[in-house]
């Protein structure tokens, strides 16, 4: 009986225990270099996040930072600050996979997919084709 009872606690609490927090990610981060904080919110079932803070939202001429290298010319007059940079992560298993993440430095898009740490940082995978291919960096919540 003690077993039976053990077994039936053990699966009630199991998917809440071990299973990740599909809006942990929810917030503002900063990302690996210290230049912008990204916050990162939900709609309907997915994830995006905007840069919403700059280090240096100036360029070296006293201008607004705006979107230069984007391949699409008609964009390149955005602001940076307030850009969408994640776009379209869908929470599965133990991450959040699928998306797309823009790197305004380079102008370029990368597939990317988000994992939590167990000390609670962020883990980015951005690549192209195949996740081996490519680059990881980890973000720190912002507090």
């Amino acid at each position: 009986m003690k077993y039976l009872f053990f077994l039936m606690l053990v699966t009630t609490i199991s998917p809440s225990v071990f299973s990740q927090n599909k809006d942990a990610i929810l917030g503002k981060w900063i990302n690996s270099s210290g230049e912008a904080h990204i916050e990162i919110t939900k709609r309907s079932d997915k994830y995006f996040g905007k840069i919403v803070w700059l280090k240096e939202p100036k360029d070296a001429k006293g201008n607004v930072k705006t979107d230069v290298n984007n391949p699409n010319a008609a964009l390149r007059s955005k602001q940076i600050l307030g850009l969408e940079i994640l776009k379209d992560f869908e929470f599965s298993g133990d991450k959040w996979t699928d998306g797309k993440i823009y790197d305004p430095k380079s102008g370029k898009t990368y597939s990317c997919n988000m994992s939590l740490k167990s000390n609670g940082d962020l883990n980015m995978r951005g690549y192209v084709g195949i996740s081996l291919i490519g680059r990881s960096e980890t973000w720190k919540k912002v507090k």
